[in-house]
C-alpha cells in the first residue's frame, strides 16, 4: 500500500542526512521510524490495558500484594535464595 507523507523541509533534510550516514534510503529510515513508534505505542497500550484489568480485579476481589512483599520477591531474583511468587491475599 502506497502512502504519502507531507513533511517539512527541515525534517526531510534531517532524514536525508541520516539516511546518507547510515547508507540507507530515506524510505528505509522513515519506515523504520514508523515501525518502532507503532511497536512502542502498542506496547504502551498493552501495559495500560493490563494495569486497568489488574485494578478492576483488585476492586472486585481485594486480593493484592503489599509493596514490601513485591520488593522482597523482586530483590531475590538472580540470587541463590530466589523466592517463589508470593500468594496474593485480602
Amino acid at each position: 500500500m502506497a502512502t504519502s507523507l507531507k513533511i517539512d523541509d527541515g525534517l526531510k533534510s534531517r532524514v536525508q542526512q541520516l539516511a546518507s550516514q547510515r547508507r540507507r534510503s530515506p524510505h528505509w529510515i522513515m519506515l523504520e521510524a514508523i515501525q518502532q513508534y507503532v511497536e512502542r505505542e502498542e506496547a504502551r497500550e498493552d501495559f495500560k490495558q493490563e494495569a486497568l484489568a489488574s485494578w478492576a480485579a483488585y476492586r472486585e476481589t481485594g486480593r493484592h500484594l503489599t509493596g514490601a512483599e513485591a520488593r522482597t520477591w523482586l530483590n531475590s531474583w538472580g540470587t541463590e535464595d530466589e523466592k517463589a511468587v508470593p500468594e496474593c491475599h485480602d
